[in-house]
């Protein structure tokens, strides 16, 4: 049976196309067009009005919804009420109206859309950054891989946020449960992708959520290195190392920087009997802010305790401390750096000993076993390679003492050298300072060696002086930023900084030029007894000295008396004076007793005494020796 054909008109599109472009078609479309602009334009205001009543609506019937059951009895007749004081007041249905009609007009007036959702090309660098992370993110075999080529980058990254530049600042993003968080190789491989891909020459923290797999990048402010040397809000034995992020500690401290007040987050050291980390370790690259910060930390040890000094750069940078209140001695010499750490070391010693016994006797421990001893050594590498090359002992091995011992005498050791010499440090110094600082540009693998665990943050482009790392004991690695104290005795150093370190010094208690013979220092010169100067007399070992021969004075006065005029004296220090002349007079007063203690007290003692060191001498019943600041003397008897 043969297929009828179609009609022409439906196999034809010519006579279609033909109506389509009528002129009279065309002529119809416009004046629809026209009038329903016109009609959009009349009724413009009714339909902005409707589009608010319904939203109105809307939100009632929302609000209805939400409202608790047993609620919604006094709800409703609270309504009524506001209707039947409506319906009863003058002109109250009018006013109503023109007021639900307001409501209306400017609940649907339309609305600016908000742009929701990153840009092209903002897209475009998350979908980049996805697919740098498949490669490490994805397992073969994995039904639902989160990380694929070509898959949802949508699905992986939670949360993010853009600059005004349009750079990546934050970045949530999610990782399978598969990939090894746990192990710092996988860490440090994905995070130096986002490194990479997130945009270089700024600060990043990687915070990894272990329990919720996931990885959060954000992207730090600079540190303020405006804020200069001042007097800290803090308690005995806590000192403020510098400053870091307000999201790493729970505590800040007013400071001023330039010419504002405001509270700055600090890494505060905790010294003391109950102090975790007793002892502090700096190292860096040469002009990074070590000795800096080592200034700063004898600015606010001397506020309540006593300081010692061993500058083994010999470079002066701890000239300011020289003759100051608490400052018992700064030594830059092999011969007087010994001296001062074996006083330290039998004082560390002297303290356990008397605070034991006053604890054994029920009694508190004396004041001068409380008062904080600060023993500050920069670079004290330098003075080992001399030692060696001169056969003497090694001065960090007077540390050993105080090092292990030290937190229950009060004794607290910092400890500052560079990462090329670190290796010469002693193993007391790396055991027992368990907190570490690193300063200046270091790599990765230099801060964990040092630190004990990586930070947490990507190095930044431009490294500031004082700018580094800190950790204390087992906590997390915080960003560190020193506070400027530099040499007020430097050229360079600008005014401001220069009044701010000034007016945190102690007063002077030694003249700048010593106080001491008005004849030069020397062996071969006669001392008479009756003119001898006393142990506590500083001799200004600057004017005419041989720095490198020992001076040691034995001149017969009298009956064999012998003066002693110190051990070594270096260019610059101070040295102790002792003379036996004080053992003749103390027979004469006291009997043969005082006089036989005398020449113990100058063996043991007095040599080892730091320089500038002022002995509390107190005055005992009988003449007796006793120990003074690590050291034994004969002291007269009361009358």
């Amino acid at each position: 049976m043969a297929r009828r054909p179609l009609p022409r008109i439906l196999t034809n599109s010519a006579p279609l196309a033909r109506m389509a472009h009528s002129a009279s078609l065309a002529r119809g479309r416009e004046l629809a067009r026209t009038a329903a602009d016109s009609a959009s334009d009349v009724f413009h205001p009714l339909i902005t009005i409707a589009r608010g009543l319904r939203r109105l609506g809307a939100a009632g019937r929302g609000r209805w919804a939400e409202t608790p059951r047993d609620q919604r009895g006094p709800l409703a007749f609270f309504v009524g009420a506001c209707v039947l004081v409506v319906w009863l007041v003058p002109y109250g249905p009018l006013l109503a109206l023109i007021g639900v009609m307001g409501a209306g007009a400017w609940a649907g007036r339309e609305r600016t859309p908000v742009a929701t959702g990153p840009s092209e090309a903002e897209t475009e660098r998350l979908r980049a950054l996805y697919e740098a992370l498949v490669p490490y993110l994805s397992a073969e075999g994995d039904p639902s891989p989160l990380y694929a080529h070509g898959g949802d980058w949508e699905r992986a990254f939670g949360e993010y946020a853009f600059d005004d530049a349009g750079r990546l600042e934050r970045l949530l993003l999610k990782y399978p449960a598969y990939f090894t968080d746990g192990e710092d190789r996988s860490r440090v491989r994905i995070e130096q992708v986002l490194y990479a891909k997130a945009g270089r020459g700024r600060e990043y923290r990687f915070t990894w959520d272990e329990l919720a797999n996931q990885l959060t990048l954000t992207v730090l402010d600079a540190l303020p290195v405006d804020i200069a040397a001042q007097r800290f809000v803090t308690s005995p034995g806590e000192t403020v190392l510098g400053f870091t992020d307000p999201e790493s500690v729970q505590r800040t401290l007013p400071v001023t920087g330039g010419e504002e007040s405001r509270d700055a987050p600090p890494v505060v050291w905790r010294t003391g009997q109950r102090s975790t980390e007793p002892h502090l370790l700096v190292l860096g690259q040469p002009g990074t802010g070590a000795t800096t910060l080592l200034r700063s930390i004898a600015l606010q040890a001397l506020e309540h305790g006593d300081v010692l000094v061993i500058d083994g750069g010999g470079t002066g940078e701890y000239g300011c401390l020289v003759g100051r209140r608490g400052v018992l001695g700064v030594e830059s010499g092999l011969a007087g750096a010994l001296a001062t750490l074996e006083w330290a070391s039998h004082e560390t010693e002297r303290r356990l000993i008397a605070g034991n016994r006053a604890r054994q006797a029920g009694d508190a421990a004396p004041d001068d076993t409380r008062r904080p001893l600060w023993i500050i050594a920069d670079r004290p590498t330098a003075l080992s390679h001399i030692a060696v090359a001169e056969a003497l002992d090694d001065p960090q091995q007077w540390l050993q003492v105080p090092l292990r011992h030290g937190r229950a005498a009060q004794v607290t050791v910092v400890v500052a050298d560079q990462f090329e010499t670190a290796e010469l440090l002693s193993d007391p110094v790396r055991a027992h300072t368990k907190a570490r600082v690193v300063l200046g540009p270091a790599t990765t693998e230099e801060v964990r060696a040092v630190l004990g665990a990586p930070p947490h943050t990507t190095p930044p482009a431009q490294v500031p002086p004082g700018r580094g790392y800190a950790r204390l004991g087992s906590a997390s690695v915080l960003r560190l930023q020193v506070p400027a104290t530099p040499d007020p005795l430097d050229d360079a150093t600008g005014q401001a900084h220069r009044e701010a370190v000034l007016a945190l010094l102690p007063e002077h208690t030694v003249p700048a030029d010593g106080v001491g013979p008005t004849e030069p220092v020397n062996g071969g010169k006669r001392v008479d007894a009756d003119t001898a100067v006393d142990a506590d007399t500083a001799v200004d070992a600057r004017k005419p000295v041989d720095v490198e021969k020992k001076v040691d004075a034995r001149q017969q006065t009298g009956a064999d008396k012998v003066v002693k005029v110190g051990k070594v004296v270096q260019a610059g220090t101070a040295v102790e004076v002792a003379s036996s002349a004080r053992a003749d007079r103390a027979e004469a007063d006291d009997g043969p007793a005082a006089a036989d203690a005398a020449p113990e007290a100058e063996e043991t003692g007095t040599m080892a005494e730091p320089v500038g060191a002022s002995a509390r001498v107190r005055t005992e019943k009988g003449g007796a020796p006793r120990v003074i600041k690590g050291s034994v003397e004969a002291v007269r008897a009361e009358r």
